[in-house]
């Protein structure tokens, strides 16, 4: 099975002409599906892209949701659009919401939008702030001590939706694919040729998806686990455990890529 991976595509960053190209090009590539990793367009934008994109591939999307897929919106308002769009379609599933999928040759695709969950680096003191901060309605507004106690929650989250779908993938296949926007560990939040500082890291990984994750492959040393991630733009290789690599998506504003593709299973 061909399996092609893109991720931070912001399509809002292009022309019609050019989504088109892009879209064109993905469908000529002989994929057997596509992996999407979040940041697809903003919230008056996503689902639209959503729907092009549904049209365009002739194989199925499997695909999360990025930061920048709430802005200027809430996440409940933009997953109860998204939800619907999904329950219309055929050929897109929105791993956040859908359990693991089990596919043929031994593989089983899970994943989550995930969160920078602010608990590794700097979080009460680095200067850095993200759009995030003032462009999604559930961050918008909070003191920094606030804001780090709600990215600790939606990081909880991720991890408890995660845990039981890796667990069930784990259980029933030889290769498990993990998909998600945000880095779940701090090694990969790759920016520039290497991992992000202790001022940036706290908004670029998520360290409770990560946990869930060594704690699943140490559970099941005989699996292979490959994570798939995006987010800070910056492409790098990182091996935990001997039975997990992660990857990390390399991206550039108005000029979406494929990362690259992978065949899996026999």
């Amino acid at each position: 099975m061909r399996i092609g991976w893109i991720s931070d595509i912001h399509l809002n960053f292009l022309d019609l002409a050019g989504r088109r190209r892009f879209l064109g090009n993905l469908a000529s590539r002989g994929a057997d599906a596509w992996l999407l990793g979040g940041d697809i367009g903003e919230a008056d934008s996503v689902v639209e892209f959503l729907r092009m994109i549904d049209a365009a591939l002739p194989c199925r999307t499997y695909f999360t949701l990025g930061n920048h897929d709430f802005y200027g919106g809430s996440l409940t308002e933009v997953r109860a659009r998204v939800r619907e769009l999904v329950s219309q379609s055929k050929r897109l599933l929105y791993l956040t919401e859908s359990d693991a999928q089990l596919l043929g040759g031994g593989v089983a695709i899970v994943g989550d939008d995930s969160w920078g969950d602010a608990r590794y680096g700097h979080a009460l003191g680095t200067p850095v702030e993200q759009n995030d901060f003032f462009v999604i309605e559930d961050l918008a507004g909070l003191s920094r001590p606030a804001l780090v106690r709600k990215l600790n929650g939606l990081g909880d989250e991720a991890a408890a939706r995660l845990s039981p779908k890796l667990e069930r993938a784990a259980a029933s296949r030889d290769h498990v694919v993990a998909l998600m926007h945000v880095p779940p560990f701090r090694e990969a939040a790759w920016h520039q040729g290497q991992p992000s500082n202790d001022d940036w890291v706290p908004w670029f990984s998520c360290r409770a998806v990560g946990e869930v994750i060594l704690s699943c492959a140490r559970a099941h040393p005989q699996v292979s686990f490959l994570v798939l991630c995006g987010h800070t733009h910056g492409s790098g290789v990182y091996a935990p455990l001997p039975n997990v690599t992660v990857h990390t998506a390399e991206a550039e504003y108005g000029a979406p890529r494929i990362q690259r593709f992978f065949e899996v299973g026999a």
